[in-house]
């Protein structure tokens, strides 16, 4: 029988094992925190802490708006107009909104709407192909009300 000779185990051994496993957890965390910075965006204020001070504001301003009873639901048509119908809302209301995209590359748009009538509104300019975040203002009769949903 042939006898086997194994070769020691040592501290050159242990390092190597060492440098390469926090290597590859730590090009895994690099990259998987490229991807996460780069891809969301998020909603970034100039100063954290005013908005936070402002917070209760925007509440009671919520509120006052759910209390309107008015609601809105947007949708995109093939040629890419958005299309807003709305429950509630008295005539001659302005509507606005301002669309971004949630992920990926960062895009912004700024809508305005013409009434068709019967409580519908339709975009004066198309939005392109894909996933938005859209922010809808309503204001008449002195009154404002906001709401964000997807487009």
């Amino acid at each position: 029988m042939a006898s086997s000779t194994k070769k020691p185990f040592t501290g050159r051994h242990f390092a190597a094992i060492m440098v390469g496993g926090f290597s590859i957890v730590m090009a895994v965390n690099f990259y998987m925190a490229s991807l996460a910075t780069g891809g969301f965006h998020g909603i970034v204020v100039d100063n954290s802490y005013v908005a936070s001070q402002k917070f209760n504001t925007w509440l009671e301003q919520a509120e006052e708006a759910r209390a309107l009873g008015w609601s809105a639901h947007g949708s995109r048509d093939e040629a890419g107009y958005v299309a807003i119908q709305t429950e509630g809302v008295p005539e001659g209301a302005l509507l606005t909104a301002e669309l971004r995209r949630p992920l990926g590359t960062r895009e912004y748009a700024d809508l305005t709407f013409g009434p068709l009538g019967d409580g519908t509104f339709r975009s004066t300019t198309p939005v392109s192909e894909g996933r938005w975040t859209m922010r809808l203002f309503i204001e008449a009769d002195g009154k404002s009300w906001a709401h964000e949903s997807e487009l």
